[in-house]
């Protein structure tokens, strides 16, 4: 089987890169897709409808036009790994793993133990949660080549 996997969260540092390295590495049979990573053109996603006078609306659009990506990878993934960073909050990650949950899509959770407490309910519907990149790919490799 080849695995689709969802890479969701946190976009100020490169664990999507060191997770796909190590995978390819490894050979493991998995694909990865996620959302927009890069913030301006995530955040002018909805610009092309027409300018907006307030901030809200144009968050409100671009939302729109993001979520027709990320709802159709979420649906079509096998498995996900959703990312917590330190630096910011992540709410769109939270929102991911909900509706990961909701469809049943098993997850993995990947954030350091200083937020943990925040996280209780996204890591009680997760099937791991990992600390490093290295934690999630010896994870990959075990339920893809076990």
């Amino acid at each position: 089987m080849h695995w689709t996997v969802y890479l969701s969260g946190e976009i100020h540092t490169d664990w999507r890169q060191q997770i796909a390295k190590s995978c390819e590495s490894l050979n493991l049979p998995v694909s990865f897709c996620s959302a927009v990573t890069d913030h301006e053109a995530s955040d002018a996603a909805g610009d092309v409808l027409g300018t907006e006078s307030e901030g809200f609306w144009r968050d409100h659009k671009s939302s729109k036009v993001n979520s027709i990506r990320t709802k159709n990878l979420i649906n079509n993934c096998d498995i996900a790994v959703v990312r917590f960073g330190d630096k910011y909050k992540q709410w769109n990650a939270a929102f991911d793993a909900g509706q990961l949950a909701s469809l049943g899509t098993p997850y993995i959770t990947l954030h350091d133990k200083d937020i943990i407490h925040p996280l209780k309910e996204v890591d009680a519907a997760a099937m791991a949660w990992a600390e490093t990149p290295e934690q999630v790919v010896e994870i990959l490799r075990y339920v893809t080549t076990a």
